[in-house]
């Protein structure tokens, strides 16, 4: 097994950190870094790494990272105003922005509530959407948790606790994607582009 030298070891582990670098990852990155990474380049990563802690927070109103309060979304005057898309984390409103295709609001739960990691509802953004919910001018809460058994137990204790209220809540249809093969579809999916079924 090679010994590297402790800076390295570390820079190793640093990278390791981040999601889907494995340890072969990150030993190729931390190699480049020694051999094609300027002293400047490091520099300015070192500001970026040291910025973007100082200056990004949660929006205190939907929970999404932002350098402004409220967040440029929260803020904006075009947006359509009656209607918030749930979602789990802030990278997923980037998704969803992506598209185009939604102009409402955003609420950013930070999590889901998992029993089995011991995260419940009061661990979660759950509070202030319910805060926010108490605006008559809300018509509709959109889920767009993903589908998993955390995500789908977060959408069904929000529904539990909007059912009695004047709001529509919806949830995004999951099902087959562009371009797929029933053949490599699992049960899970088939069932939720059955429910998800609509007329042509």
């Amino acid at each position: 097994m090679i010994k590297y030298p402790k800076a390295i070891e570390d820079l190793i582990n640093a990278f390791s950190k981040y999601p889907g670098i494995g340890k072969k990852t990150a030993e190729r990155l931390a190699l480049f870094t020694i051999n094609n990474i300027k002293e400047e380049d490091v520099e300015m990563f070192r500001e970026a790494l040291k910025e973007i802690k100082e200056s990004i927070f949660h929006c205190s109103i939907c929970g999404n990272i932002t350098d402004v309060e409220p967040c440029y979304i929260c803020s904006d005057l075009t947006r359509e105003k009656t209607t918030i898309m749930v979602v789990e984390e802030a990278k997923d409103v980037l998704i969803i922005e992506k598209t185009n295709q939604y102009h409402g609001l955003y609420h950013v739960l930070g999590g889901t509530i998992s029993p089995l990691d011991g995260r419940g509802p009061d661990d979660i953004n759950l509070s202030s959407l319910l805060n926010r919910l108490k605006d008559d001018n809300i018509t509709e809460v959109i889920l767009a948790l993903n589908a998993s058994v955390d995500g789908e137990t977060t959408s069904m204790y929000i529904n539990k606790l909007l059912e009695k209220s004047d709001i529509l809540i919806t949830k995004l249809a999951h099902g087959l994607p562009v371009g797929g093969d029933l053949q490599y579809a699992d049960e899970m999916t088939l069932q939720r582009a059955l429910e998800g079924r609509r007329k042509i």
